[in-house]
């Protein structure tokens, strides 16, 4: 199997090392590169393509949001943004999340934590840390005015229903529980959405899902 590929993007040296020896020590994980700002990050992504990208939001210049929003628009790029971040910048990371990101973890995650988080977001199969960032996005969705966009007209019930379960944070495990249905089914109807919603991962969907007006802050 061949390895996850990592860029590391933070202006701190320190950091960088730090997240390097880290993945490399780990096994299936390899670090094909160092950013020290959203730019280097941008034109390292597209030159040395790795899976997923290790990003700090504050940095001088080309900030991690905008480094994302460019990432993620590149339809030449198959990579997966994993912000890295404090409950300081709460705001920063819902912000991350509506322009590409796939996740986030707090820079004083334990280690075995944050390579598991990497190994989620390659995957491209489940939101990480899903109880935590649900709640961050209802919070920032509740300050801000509601979008009901007409883009869900097209889903079928169950597929609202699914998507309500994927907003609380719920596995296809979960789901399948929830709904009693098998695996594959469920795994059918996150694929649709996925699909009719145009979004790029689980992530995206519990966005699109409190923007919508289809899930309720607090409900």
């Amino acid at each position: 199997m061949t390895d996850i590929r990592v860029l590391v993007v933070d202006d701190e040296a320190l950091i960088r090392a730090g997240f390097r020896v880290l993945v490399d020590a780990s096994p299936g994980l390899t670090v094909v590169g160092e950013a020290a700002d959203g730019a280097s990050a941008v034109r390292q992504c597209r030159a040395l393509k790795p899976d997923v990208l290790l990003m700090d939001i504050r940095m001088p210049g080309m900030d991690g949001l905008e480094a994302t929003r460019h990432v993620v628009s590149d339809e030449s790029l198959d990579a997966r943004v994993l912000v890295v971040t404090t409950f300081g910048e709460d705001e920063h990371v819902f912000a991350a999340l509506r322009a590409g990101a796939s996740g986030f973890v707090l820079k004083d995650t334990p280690p075995e934590d944050l390579v598991a988080a990497i190994r989620v977001v390659a995957s491209g199969e489940s939101l990480l840390t899903p109880q935590v960032t649900t709640r961050l996005i209802a919070e920032f969705v509740r300050r801000a005015p509601v979008v009901h966009t007409t883009g869900l007209t097209g889903l079928t019930d169950r597929e609202r229903e699914v998507l309500v379960q994927v907003a609380a944070g719920m596995s296809n495990t979960e789901i399948a529980e929830h709904f009693v249905v098998s695996l594959n089914t469920v795994k059918t109807h996150v694929s649709r959405l996925l699909m009719k919603l145009s979004a790029r991962d689980r992530a995206q969907l519990v966005v699109l899902a409190y923007e919508s007006g289809l899930v309720v802050p607090g409900s």
